[in-house]
């Protein structure tokens, strides 16, 4: 072999893996690509905060789409969502979307309808998607899985010899009857009766209760005679206030302050209209004077036979978001079962069958086997979906029980001024 063959196979060793390497790494972008199809795009996403710390990373790292993600409180961000839409212009590219405004927002025809883009399977895990779809378009696919269990102190009901979880309605006051005579708590049962949603929730709560629903089939209002399961459960809220088993302070409390100023700190043994996203705040020793006290029970009723509702919270797509399928990509990641396992650490108690199942078999989840027993009986609240009138009635509900807890209403004035308030929004 010549200097000058083998100077050219010394070139070629060199050349040849230079090749290689430069192939691999044009090769490389492009599998990356098609991994990330939507990599380089960004969205803006609008959620009540607080969410956890590194969703935006979480979501880039694993889709290459940048999101801007911007949290409000519950109550601000309805209205941010409202005067945007009605001038024409997305708040944001995926929003915030309450089962309470399902209603409005599809008759004003603000949001995407996603049952081409989310499969069959997702909206069988995920059975509150039925309180998002209207004539049988999804407007929204719930994340976060709000329900109504009823949450205890159960050092308290030790205390008080106290051995069987009520399931009636009869049970559950005898139990506040001895846990107030055993000087345990003043006041034991946290109710709202202030004129905020806290109280309308509560009161939609004891009507499933007490066995009975708010309307019929069209829209005819069934809680106004003294027979009906709305009326006794009014009835019934302002035994509890004269008996003492409610202090008389609730009328001009939210919920989020029983919760909070009251029952986390020991004063109160029962809330009512438990919130299981509650259930890791009330027992974190940070944030309670009760950690390890707390569980949540099945809603006792008249019959004993439980019964709840559902609040969830879900995203959706503006109309007039412009960057849709990015949208969607986080819509997808978000009610992943993967990522509501992750994110139910952050108090988002998952809506996916799934992964509630999963959280509560591998024993991540506070009260696993009742919320997974009460996520079963989960009703809408309105059996023909969430009226756009919702907003008017619920303000009519509160306020009328604020009025008669403060002895400004009797139980069939409230009742009629519901009655009254309802007939006049739907003719709006």
């Amino acid at each position: 072999m010549t200097v000058k063959e083998k100077e050219d196979g010394n070139m070629r060793k060199f050349i040849l893996p230079l090749l290689a390497s430069a192939a691999l790494a044009i090769a490389l972008p492009a599998m990356a690509d098609d991994a990330k199809p939507l990599a380089g795009q960004s969205i803006t996403v609008l959620m009540p905060s607080p969410q956890g710390a590194t969703v935006a990373a979480d979501f880039e790292a694993e889709t290459g789409i940048h999101v801007d993600l911007q949290t409000l409180s519950w109550d601000d961000i309805r209205p941010k969502l409202v005067t945007a839409l009605v001038a024409g212009t997305a708040p944001a590219d995926v929003t915030e979307f309450d089962w309470s405004w399902t209603g409005q927002f599809s008759a004003a025809g603000w949001y995407m309808p996603l049952n081409d883009v989310i499969d069959k399977d997702t909206v069988a895990d995920i059975g509150v998607a039925k309180i998002f779809t209207v004539d049988g378009q999804l407007l929204g696919v719930p994340y976060t899985n709000d329900f109504r269990v009823m949450l205890i102190n159960k050092k308290h009901f030790t205390d008080a010899g106290i051995t069987e979880t009520p399931k009636t309605l009869d049970e559950l006051v005898a139990a506040a009857k001895k846990i107030k005579e055993k000087g345990i708590s003043t006041y034991p049962i946290g109710l709202p009766l202030s004129a905020t949603e806290g109280a309308s929730t509560s009161w939609y709560l004891l009507t499933k209760a007490f066995g009975g629903e708010l309307f019929d089939k069209d829209f005819k209002p069934l809680f106004l005679t003294p027979d009906s399961a709305g009326y006794k459960a009014l009835a019934f809220e302002l035994a509890l206030l004269k008996d003492g088993l409610v202090d008389p302070a609730s009328t001009g409390l939210k919920d989020s302050q029983i919760n909070e100023s009251m029952f986390a700190q020991g004063l109160t043994s029962i809330m009512i209209s438990g919130e299981p996203g509650r259930l890791g705040q009330m027992n974190d020793p940070k944030q309670s004077k009760v950690a390890g006290q707390v569980e949540a029970i099945l809603v006792p009723t008249a019959s004993g036979q439980t019964r709840s509702f559902g609040l969830p919270e879900a995203l959706a797509i503006p109309n007039v978001s412009q960057n849709k399928e990015a949208a969607i990509a986080f819509v997808k990641w978000f009610t992943s079962k993967e990522f509501q396992k992750k994110n139910a650490a952050n108090g988002a108690l998952p809506t996916r069958t799934s992964a509630l199942s999963e959280l509560n078999s591998e024993g991540k989840l506070t009260s696993g086997d009742a919320l997974v027993a009460q996520s079963k009986t989960v009703e809408p609240l309105f059996q023909q979906g969430t009226p756009p009138w919702y907003p008017q009635f619920s303000s009519a509900v509160n306020t009328a029980i604020n009025s008669a807890a403060k002895d400004q209403m009797t139980v069939d004035q409230a009742m009629q001024s519901i009655a009254d308030a309802a007939k006049q929004a739907m003719a709006q």
